[in-house]
């Protein structure tokens, strides 16, 4: 008979609890970046940057208490890291393409 499998069931809904509020921090992230793009061009009223200011200050309360709440803080920052790392060698190789593996090849 084979060797029996112990899956933690706690462990991996604050596995994927982490996974997804990673998702969404990377999503928020991205918002943020966009809003001050639109910001420093001009695009958005002084209302409409108070309004999105106090929006993603209100997203980052919330998703700090989900990590509190859940205890996937550790998990949130491990899944970050490793997405952080992969976004920043996909971006690598697109801005320098003979860096990255399939840049070297012919």
């Amino acid at each position: 008979m084979g060797a029996s499998v112990h899956i933690d069931e706690q462990e991996l809904k604050r596995g994927l609890t982490g996974l997804v509020v990673a998702v969404v921090e990377l999503i928020k992230d991205t918002l943020r970046a966009q809003a001050l793009r639109r910001m420093e061009g001009g695009s958005l009223t002084a209302d409409e940057i108070e309004r999105l200011g106090r929006a993603l200050m209100g997203l980052d309360a919330a998703m700090e208490s989900i990590k509190v709440e859940t205890g996937t803080a550790e998990a949130v920052a491990s899944v970050r890291k490793g997405l952080d790392d992969a976004i920043s060698k996909m971006v690598g190789g697109l801005l320098e393409p003979a860096m990255s593996p399939r840049g070297s090849l012919p």
